[in-house]
């Protein structure tokens, strides 16, 4: 019987992450499975149990590759004033999640990774998201202590999350027989969160 091809992990690794790419462009990720990936790139199970330690460790390695990509979505967005910036991160999140749904929804199908490198990983990238939104959140509201804009930047964003969610759901409802755009919400949203920064007060 033919011994199975040996691979360098490095290499292996970039065939597994290549094949969950061609699987969640068209296809959830609940269809997939340990030895399917097995199969397709030219090895056993047991080999990307040694690689991965798990088949969810795995998955989170196509999460880390995901979080990458919106942080460079959110570091090629053109550097304008905080309100144009936030309106068009809002709409990139959303047109990611729309044109890539399953590696989306993968990002809350399974638990992030709770300790190791990946955790460290996945932490980073999603601390980077964070820090820049409360940064432009300061930057129009030079009034707002680290705490506030902290809060404000978790609130805002779980906001736009939320209207993502029910989008792709198409849970958000209708106006005179036409469906209501994620787009307009969003801006609506982030129109709303500032007018009210706006008009803040000066700190106490």
């Amino acid at each position: 019987m033919a011994r199975p091809r040996q691979h360098a992990p490095d290499a292996l690794h970039a065939q597994v992450m290549n094949v969950c790419d061609e699987w969640l462009a068209e296809k959830p990720v609940h269809g997939l499975s340990l030895r399917a990936l097995a199969r397709e790139v030219g090895c056993a199970p047991s080999t990307l149990l040694k690689l991965y330690g798990s088949f969810n460790n795995l998955l989170q390695n196509v999460n880390v590759e995901t979080l990458a990509g919106l942080q460079h979505t959110i570091t090629s967005l053109a550097e304008d004033a905080p309100e144009p910036w936030l309106r068009s991160l809002a709409h990139a999140y959303w047109h990611f999640a729309e044109q890539d749904c399953y590696r989306w929804q993968l990002l809350f199908d399974y638990p992030l990774a709770q300790e190791g490198e990946l955790d460290q990983r996945q932490g980073a990238l999603i601390e980077a998201l964070f820090t820049q939104v409360e940064s432009a959140l300061k930057k129009y509201q030079p009034t707002l202590d680290d705490l506030e804009a902290r809060r404000l930047g978790r609130t805002l964003w779980g906001s736009v999350h939320g209207l993502v969610q029910l989008g792709l759901n198409e849970r958000l409802g209708y106006w005179q027989g036409q469906q209501l755009k994620v787009d307009e919400l969003l801006d609506q949203l982030v129109s709303t969160v500032l007018s009210g920064l706006r008009h803040r007060g000066p700190a106490a």
